[in-house]
């Protein structure tokens, strides 16, 4: 009988100084040259439970270990992290903190070179490895210089050119793309058809991962469910318990009382066409005509780009000939590839960085013609890290602090700052450490940091990067509420769900000038979207068979005419 590449029995595992157990009694097998992908919310223990496969856990991050993590033969707790290493790769989730080498070249070559082999074998994994993840053609760019695409393809390829035999990626497509993330789940796909090699990988997306071997479910430190994706997939129930995002094409069938649910947008067609099913046209137009009504209730212009232009320096353009107005109460994201424009063209609009050409109003004055603080009281920014942002010893401070430097009293300091946390829902942490809270708290606690200073003008940079799924709808139904009560909301993300679902509009930016201006609705009915690398949701490239523009399982479910009653 063949040893399993990962064995793991009755793992249980506890931080030192925490109560709670990181791992909770897990137990499964990985056969040799398979693939598992592990999936759950925020703290389900995902990263722990893979710095358990190099022995990081329990020689490195010291606790209380129980149970038995065998690693191609060899039990983790009595084996060195240098001697796993030798035959365990490991790709982080922060893995620019992976890459240290002056060209992409060397950095490929460090491992190999460290293992002492030939040049010629060097050379000939350096070559094939690039080549795998599409590099062949960057050898001598220092890795600096590359989008963040191509940073996680380095240092994907860093690893491979060791010819480890179980190869563990945290979180490998964050912060990436849509692009980019095709082309990262391309490698994986390849990797996972060689014999040589087994791949368990931390993933968000369910969408994603429809070609894994298996699903692993955790949920506070315990296995809620195991077993081939295929079938864990149509698991909505379950997915939905645990908090991942089920995929919506099986959701939707689920929400329409299908027993057998299809997964792909294929199977879900001949579904659709064999249930008699089709899409109401009159709930279609309602919900077009809801859109058009929703825009008389905009107000007048409050930021206008004319002919903006920017360029860094060194001479790398930012933006070319930008013009775009955005009114009062609009809810705006900002989309396209890593290096698009997108941050700078955000910058831009409260005044953290000036036009090289053409200009930017707010309020109808010039950024030029304003102070920085001056704009701060009409823009408030976000960045993408709150680590960024945050400085104070408690949450009551980092909310509190632009209100003191305007010289307000403590009782209407104190009043802004009830008012701010009660708004992102952090009523009762005022007394915490920012730095305690999870990511999502975090950046919950910068929000409220400048809700605090009642901004006309909310820029909010990849508000949901590193959010699980239940977090991210948090953050942005948060964000929707504040739209609702006035406030002009401009936000940037890679996720087209959260834009089908939140948008009012769209701004699409490729290579620094807008490609298209519309609805969500309008943007992904167009073809130009390929153009800028993107792709629509799985629900709406569904609806565009059947001659619609749908955006979500719950619009999918309003429009589908079901034998002859609304489904």
């Amino acid at each position: 009988m063949m040893v399993p590449a990962l064995s793991i029995r009755n793992l249980s595992y506890r931080y030192r100084g925490q109560q709670k157990p990181a791992l909770d009694r897990v137990s499964f097998d990985v056969t040799r040259g398979d693939s598992l992908v592990i999936m759950g919310p925020t703290e389900a223990g995902k990263s722990t439970l893979t710095a358990t496969m190099n022995g990081l856990v329990p020689h490195f991050f010291k606790g209380r270990f129980d149970g038995a993590v065998t690693v191609l033969g060899r039990n983790s707790k009595e084996t060195s992290v240098a001697e796993l290493s030798e035959r365990v790769g490991m790709v982080f989730q922060d893995f620019e903190a992976q890459l240290f080498s002056t060209n992409v070249e060397l950095e490929v070559a460090f491992g190999p070179e460290n293992l002492g082999l030939p040049r010629e074998e060097i050379v000939r994994r350096v070559d094939d490895n690039l080549r795998l993840v599409g590099l062949a053609g960057l050898k001598h760019r220092s890795p600096a210089t590359l989008s963040g695409g191509e940073k996680q393809k380095l240092a994907i390829a860093s690893i491979l050119a060791l010819k480890p035999e179980l190869l563990v990626m945290d979180e490998p497509t964050t912060d990436l793309d849509p692009e980019s993330k095709k082309e990262i789940f391309r490698i994986t796909e390849e990797l996972r058809l060689r014999e040589d090699m087994t791949l368990v990988a931390v993933e968000h997306e369910t969408e994603e991962v429809f070609n894994a071997k298996n699903i692993l479910l955790l949920k506070d430190g315990r296995m809620e469910g195991y077993g081939p994706a295929s079938e864990m997939l149509r698991q909505i129930d379950l997915l939905e318990k645990v908090g991942v995002r089920p995929p919506p094409i099986p959701a939707f069938f689920y929400r329409m009382g299908l027993g057998t649910l299809p997964l792909t947008i294929e199977e879900g067609l001949k579904e659709f066409v064999a249930q008699g099913w089709r899409i109401r046209g009159e709930a279609y137009t309602r919900l077009v005509e809801s859109e058009s009504r929703r825009r008389t209730g905009y107000g007048q212009t409050i930021i206008e780009c004319e002919g903006l232009e920017y360029t860094y320096p060194g001479g790398l353009k930012g933006l070319s000939g930008v013009n775009v107005a955005i009114r009062r109460k609009e809810m705006v994201a900002i989309i396209g590839q890593n290096g698009g424009g997108k941050t700078t063209l955000a910058k831009h609009l409260n005044g953290l960085l000036l036009p090289g050409r053409g200009r930017v109003r707010v309020n109808g004055l010039a950024t030029t013609e304003q102070t920085l603080s001056g704009l701060g009281r009409t823009v408030a920014y976000v960045f993408q890290n709150p680590d960024h942002q945050i400085f104070s010893e408690t949450v009551f401070d980092e909310v509190a602090f632009g209100l003191r430097q305007r010289g307000m009293s403590d009782q209407e300091i104190k009043g802004l700052v009830e008012q701010a946390l009660a708004a992102v829902g952090l009523t009762g942490f005022e007394h915490e450490d920012p730095f305690s809270l999870t990511k999502s708290g975090r950046k919950r606690v910068a929000v409220a940091s400048v809700l605090a200073l009642k901004p006309d003008i909310l820029i909010l940079d990849e508000p949901t990067t590193g959010l699980d799924y239940s977090e991210q709808k948090g953050m942005m139904e948060m964000i929707k509420g504040l739209n609702q009560q006035g406030c002009t909301i401009i936000f940037i993300t890679h996720h087209m769900w959260i834009v089908a679902e939140y948008a009012h509009r769209a701004l699409v930016l490729k290579e620094g000038h807008v490609l298209m201006d519309g609805t969500p609705r309008e943007i992904f009915a167009r073809r130009e979207l390929a153009d800028a690398a993107l792709t629509p949701p799985a629900v709406t490239a569904f609806s565009a068979v059947l001659g619609k523009t749908l955006l979500s399982v719950d619009e999918l479910v309003l429009c589908t005419l079901m034998n002859g009653t609304p489904g």
